[in-house]
């Protein structure tokens, strides 16, 4: 296959998009085409060291009569001034998509090589934009004006044919994926925690330690954080336990607040946004993700990766990466009493619990390896160019 010349416009977050976007594209240049992101700043997970990897930094200037629309069309400026990229893949419609379909009519009209246009739908562009009136008609205009589309979930395939009026368009799916290699439950230091709990007692005795949930996420309403604490108070009249949440947003000093009022606030750590966290990762017994959608639940797949079940809302991808039963339980969204009573009944059941903790690494790595999910990126890409 023929180098390409990529560029990559994403979101340089934690989030599950950006996180996709920076491994596609690392890997993409370990295969030897030329891979250029571009963002705000440098993606957390991305190795500016690695071979045929750069980043154009996209200067957003506040001051400018422009700074209602200023990442967008900064982004535009910055895509349509570069030369010699063979596509642009953008991860999110909007406003990452929208940006590359405005650069390449700007390089078709000065005359210069206009890019193909490979564009990801996450999630949000297509179940709240495209459900907004307001602006599903700029979501569909960049979806079409794309050479191609690719979602991570059958899911989100349907809802964005269904808001978009997609129904005549070719869509991919293209899960996400996760390197075992690096989440991976071999790297266990079983006092980590009791570290940073230091409060509570029994860490040392097998049998009396308190549990440990797990949650990480954007903080956004959609999340549902709020149910993690109640159901951590709910789980506390039976049991210890605590939770650890990772990542930062919105929603945070809701959280708090919920958990001082349930009289958890001890029991709840606060480790922020971290990009490297598999070894705490993999202490955990349960991860939990109550979110009311999810197009595919890419934290929920790290979780099972490391080991570590998930107890997760049956709304979206997830069913589709949590097999029911098999490596975690899946329950009503919105429902902190049911997403209690599932965790309990794991952790009142230890033997049953690691028995979904091995299947849940096994499962990760047969069904979710990093090899098919980058060549399928790669087809596509190399196919519209």
């Amino acid at each position: 296959m023929k180098p390409l010349r990529i560029a990559i416009a994403c979101f340089p977050t934690l989030g599950g998009s950006g996180i996709v976007a920076t491994e596609v594209g690392m890997r993409l240049a370990a295969r030897g085409h030329q891979v250029c992101f571009f963002a705000e700043r440098c993606p957390p997970r991305l190795d500016l060291a690695a071979p045929r990897v750069t980043l154009e930094r996209v200067v957003v200037d506040l001051s400018s009569p422009a700074a209602s629309g200023s990442h967008a069309l900064a982004l535009a400026a910055a895509l349509a001034t570069a030369e010699g990229f063979d596509v642009i893949h953008a991860h999110y419609a909007i406003p990452h998509a929208v940006s590359a379909v405005l650069a390449r009519a700007i390089a078709s009209q000065q005359g210069r090589h206009a890019p193909r246009i490979v564009t990801t739908l996450h999630g949000t562009d297509v179940t709240t934009l495209g459900a907004d009136p307001q602006m599903r008609a700029v979501v569909r205009y960049a979806a079409l004006e794309s050479d191609a589309l690719t979602v991570p979930s059958a899911w989100l395939r349907e809802r964005a044919r269904t808001l978009l009026d997609l129904q005549e368009r070719p869509i991919e799916v293209i899960p996400n994926f996760v390197d075992p290699s690096v989440f991976t439950p071999a790297q266990v230091d079983p006092h980590a925690l009791s570290r940073m709990f230091p409060q509570l007692p029994g860490w040392d005795d097998p049998l009396q330690r308190p549990r440990v949930l797990w949650h990480g996420s954007s903080f956004r309403a959609w999340k549902r954080v709020g149910d993690t604490v109640r159901a951590l108070a709910l789980i506390c009249e039976r049991r210890s336990a605590v939770l650890v949440l990772v990542g930062d947003g919105p929603e945070r000093p809701q959280v708090q607040a919920l958990a001082a009022e349930l009289g958890v606030a001890e029991r709840v750590l606060w480790l922020g946004e971290r990009s490297h966290f598999t070894e705490l990762l993999a202490c955990a017994d349960l991860f939990v993700l109550p979110s009311e959608t999810e197009s595919f639940g890419l934290a929920a797949l790290e979780a099972l990766a490391c080991g570590v079940p998930v107890v997760a809302s049956a709304v979206g991808g997830l069913p589709d990466v949590v097999q029911h039963g098999v490596t975690g339980c899946l329950v009503p969204p919105a429902d902190p009493h049911a997403l209690a009573q599932a965790a309990l009944s794991l952790l009142d059941d230890e033997p049953r619990r690691l028995r979904m903790a091995a299947a849940a690494r096994a499962d990760a790595c047969a069904r979710f390896s990093p090899q098919p999910a980058v060549a399928h990126y790669e087809r596509i890409l190399a196919a519209v160019c």
